[in-house]
């Protein structure tokens, strides 16, 4: 049956209101001209469209930067408080939780410590609860949520959500992780490895503001990178960039988990430095006792964390050449001991990059370790990367009309 003329009139205003809508979310606060330009319609068009989108809450007016005359003019922005974004990340032994607005500002967040042989479903079931305990604290509508970005151990196969696996104990291994968060909390999801989601909250909230071709290195009990590429996250044909852990430094070392030889983790990560050390200090040292005995000047800590430095910064060489990043973001727990290993790092990639790519930034990470800077992460995917993300938001305003979202602020 043909489209009547008053539906195609409704689909045309639909489409212009997401078109609207999705440049705010993706430039920023802009102003009516520009975003007539950048949208190619009238400035009438786009003046009533905005008057309905100011109606139902999505849009605010704001006072921009001042035109040739001294004015401040007047910009319109997403409204922060129009909905909410999800993030949740799972490492080995911690479960966070983290809420935003459409800002990419915290509303709450909290997490737990958990124990590293707890099983997938019953660490789905903590994050329910934390989720539960702060929509019930902060009186939030569970409704506003547009998305949920979930941070998991291992490679995540990018066409099924099934979580893949480097290392043969991960409790998530060969699980439909996409399908069983969907049935769980019953929204859209995003399921990312965590390390990547690490390298996207720096990339948005913390030490890669602003960068486009960003290189972030998480260095822990396992080693990983997440690659913001032109902006956009990087994940490989099938979901597996960033395996930098193992990457093999010695084809002749050890024999890893993984079925490699000589794999950089092995050499660099957080139980490497404890077998090396704990010689030194003893059976029960723990990588808090290192970074405390290098702080202090500790010379054999200083050793093995400057060796973990020279060993990354030659693999990092590599992808400098391969890549050409801007900044090399260092995170993870080694990360807080701090130019004992970043200073080994940057002679190595000087050593050893080409000279037109040696001179990369790099700096440490700026946010929390972990679980925490994971979820920052992921609520921050799907604000970034949720297929129909304005749609959504429309769709919202329409179910919840009387509804009124939080004030902007």
């Amino acid at each position: 049956m043909p489209r009547t003329k008053s539906g195609s009139l409704q689909s045309l205003r639909r489409a212009n209101q997401e078109r609207l809508l999705t440049l705010l979310l993706r430039k920023g606060p802009t102003h009516r001209a520009e975003l007539a330009r950048r949208a190619d319609l009238s400035r009438t068009t786009v003046s009533t469209i905005v008057t309905d989108l100011m109606s139902r809450g999505l849009v605010i007016e704001r006072d921009g930067d001042p035109d040739g005359d001294g004015r401040a003019k007047e910009t319109l922005a997403i409204n922060p408080g129009a909905a909410v974004a999800l993030g949740l990340d799972f490492t080995f032994d911690h479960v966070w939780v983290h809420l935003s607005d459409l800002a990419h500002n915290e509303i709450a967040g909290a997490g737990r410590a958990v124990d590293p042989d707890l099983g997938w479903a019953e660490r789905i079931d903590v994050a329910a609860d934390l989720l539960d305990a702060l929509i019930a604290e902060h009186a939030l509508d569970r409704g506003r949520i547009v998305g949920a970005g979930i941070g998991l151990p291992g490679p995540i196969e990018k066409a099924t959500g099934i979580v893949s696996t480097s290392l043969p104990d991960q409790p998530w291994s060969h699980v439909h992780a996409a399908d069983e968060f969907q049935r769980r909390l019953r929204l859209p999801v995003a399921i990312e490895n965590n390390t990547r989601l690490e390298a996207v909250a720096e990339a948005y909230s913390g030490a890669g503001r602003g960068v486009r071709d960003l290189m972030y290195v998480g260095l822990s009990s396992g080693i990983a990178a997440g690659l913001i590429l032109d902006g956009r996250v990087f994940r490989g044909s099938v979901g597996a960039a960033g395996e930098l852990g193992h990457t093999s430094v010695n084809v002749d070392g050890p024999a890893c988990p993984c079925g490699n030889r000589g794999c950089l983790v092995l050499h660099a990560g957080i139980p490497a430095v404890l077998a090396a050390l704990r010689p030194h200090l003893g059976a029960k040292a723990t990588v808090e006792d290192v970074l405390a005995a290098a702080a202090a000047g500790d010379r054999a800590c200083e050793g093995v964390l400057a060796d973990v430095g020279q060993m990354t910064g030659r693999v990092l060489a590599s992808l400098c050449n391969l890549l050409n990043p801007e900044r090399i973001v260092v995170g993870g727990e080694l990360s807080r001991a701090g130019e004992v290993l970043l200073d080994p790092l940057r002679t190595a990639i000087r050593r050893y990059a080409l000279t037109l790519v040696r001179e990369v930034d790099v700096v440490p990470a700026a946010l929390d370790l972990g679980a925490r800077a994971g979820a920052v992460g992921g609520a921050a995917l799907i604000l970034r990367e949720r297929p129909g993300l304005a749609s959504a938001l429309v769709d919202l305003t329409e179910s919840q009309a009387g509804k009124p979202p939080g004030d902007g602020r």
